[in-house]
């Protein structure tokens, strides 16, 4: 968010686009009235079952960043790196500072951090159109000072695991792997990238899209990694997502879309049909290199992906180290 909010008044053309693409690809009341998963209702245990299939090699991957104070952040939106603080330590058990009898030592830490510092998944509470929360929900009735009382991260803790596309679109349409900042990925350049790797797009699938952005920002530094430029997806990528079925969609930038975004005045305007309308949980931050050198050599680009969110209880966003195994 910016760092001193304002009242943004969109161009009347915006708003109209707003307005028809939560009409369109609203799942209000699809899965019931009471419903708080949204589009992860699209795995269910078959959908598991057959991504397990995939797992031939017991190849593991990382798709996570560091958590530690070297991360992106730079305080935009009031985000900063997590801080890692020592409770106890080797020091305090080598100079018998500790309480424990016949030399019994140990160390403990604390971490404090935004949730979504590092490698996350946005949840259904994080993100509002018009006062409205997922399923159509008065924004308040959802999340107060106290949590997200609804749609809470904990909610999803063994849900997303699903099979598991990775849309490596810097790798087929990017200059030396990697897309320009501000290049908006549309519909057609996923569905290129998926005709291009051999891959089919099914219900239920957890859709990783890669820029590049992280490869350039580990080698030229964040600069503005966190919060400014970026190539990301196009509003227009609502109807693709919507269409086909998936069950939620990362990427390896801060914020998921198009930055500018494709609106002069606007702010994320995909993420405001995207959770609140569609239901979709979407990843950010992830990292998505070292799966794509894996599935370059080894010409798939399909895997059991295993990303379940730490359970903070009444969290909008969770941390989480996504794991790829073919």
């Amino acid at each position: 968010m910016n760092k001193n909010p304002q009242k943004v008044t969109l161009p009347s053309d915006v708003l109209v686009a707003l307005q028809e693409a939560a009409a369109a690809y609203s799942n209000w009341g699809r899965w019931g009235e009471d419903d708080i998963y949204g589009t992860v209702n699209f795995i269910d245990d078959e959908v598991r079952a057959e991504a397990a299939k995939l797992v031939t090699r017991g190849v593991a991957i990382s798709l996570s960043q560091s958590f530690d104070s070297l991360g992106p952040q730079n305080g935009e939106g009031r985000r900063t790196n997590p801080i890692h603080t020592m409770i106890n330590h080797g020091l305090d058990a080598e100079f018998g500072r500790l309480p424990w009898p016949h030399g019994f030592g140990g160390s403990d830490d604390v971490i404090s951090m935004p949730l979504q510092a590092s490698t996350q998944w946005d949840g259904l509470g994080h993100i509002f159109d018009h006062g409205k929360a997922w399923n159509g929900r008065a924004a308040g009735s959802v999340v107060d000072s106290f949590g997200d009382h609804i749609t809470g991260i904990q909610t999803v803790k063994e849900k997303l695991v699903s099979r598991g596309v990775l849309l490596d679109v810097a790798g087929f349409l990017g200059e030396n792997n990697e897309l320009k900042d501000g290049y908006a990925i549309t519909s057609e350049d996923l569905d290129r990238t998926a005709e291009h790797q051999g891959v089919e797009i099914r219900r239920g699938d957890i859709i990783m899209v890669r820029t590049g952005q992280l490869t350039r920002a580990r080698r030229e530094g964040w600069g503005t990694y966190a919060g400014g430029s970026a190539p990301g997806l196009s509003f227009g990528t609502a109807g693709w997502i919507h269409g086909n079925e998936v069950a939620a969609v990362a990427t390896d930038t801060w914020g998921f879309e198009v930055r500018p975004n494709e609106f002069e005045g606007a702010f994320q305007p995909l993420h405001q049909i995207a959770i609140p309308h569609m239901g979709l949980f979407l990843g950010e931050l992830w990292d998505l290199d070292e799966l794509a050198a894996d599935c370059a050599k080894d010409g798939k680009y399909e895997c059991l992906l295993i990303a379940g969110p730490i359970p903070f209880t009444g969290a909008v966003g969770g941390p989480v180290n996504p794991i790829a195994m073919k």
